[in-house]
């Protein structure tokens, strides 16, 4: 009996702790995207991007020469020399399969490792708003996750989050 009565007084007291608490909201991207490290990260792996396009780019055009090449001699060659064109035509596309793949992955991982600190310092700021406002917590609004928010029940940090950052 003791057990449904405590259990009681806590569902009973549980919207009026909740309505005591106060919370924050903001927009996760665009505080990130407004960061000068995060700008500069994505820069840099902007130009990356570009040095590896560049590379499959005169990767392609090797590979198209040597085919027309092979398109225009091909009558002519003999039996061994055509299989010999062949694999390597076969070998080099195989070797700009496995470059683009390997690519992607070294951008991903490029852009992973570059935004992990930034996304560290975004964190630590946002903890630190919360603590200083005395937050029971902040909701990030992206992604159409929190659609609606009463602005007279919760306050946007975003600014805040920003000075934090500075």
């Amino acid at each position: 009996m003791t057990k449904k009565l405590f259990i009681f007084a806590i569902l009973f007291a549980l919207p009026i702790i909740v309505s005591a608490q106060r919370f924050g909201y903001f927009s996760y991207d665009e505080v990130l995207k407004a960061m000068p490290d995060f700008i500069e990260a994505q820069k840099n792996i902007k130009n990356l991007r570009q040095q590896y396009d560049d590379e499959m780019k005169r990767a392609e055009n090797e590979f198209n020469n040597k085919y027309e090449e092979f398109l225009e001699g091909q009558r002519s060659f003999a039996p061994t020399i055509l299989q010999k064109r062949q694999v390597e035509l076969q070998e080099l596309m195989e070797k700009n399969i496995a470059f683009k793949q390997e690519t992607e992955r070294l951008l991903k991982q490029a852009e992973h490792e570059a935004c992990e600190p930034v996304k560290q310092r975004l964190n630590t700021a946002i903890q630190e708003v919360g603590r200083q406002r005395g937050y029971a917590f902040i909701l990030n609004t992206d992604n159409n996750a929190c659609p609606y928010v009463d602005s007279a029940l919760a306050e946007n940090v975003t600014t805040l989050i920003r000075d934090a950052l500075k």
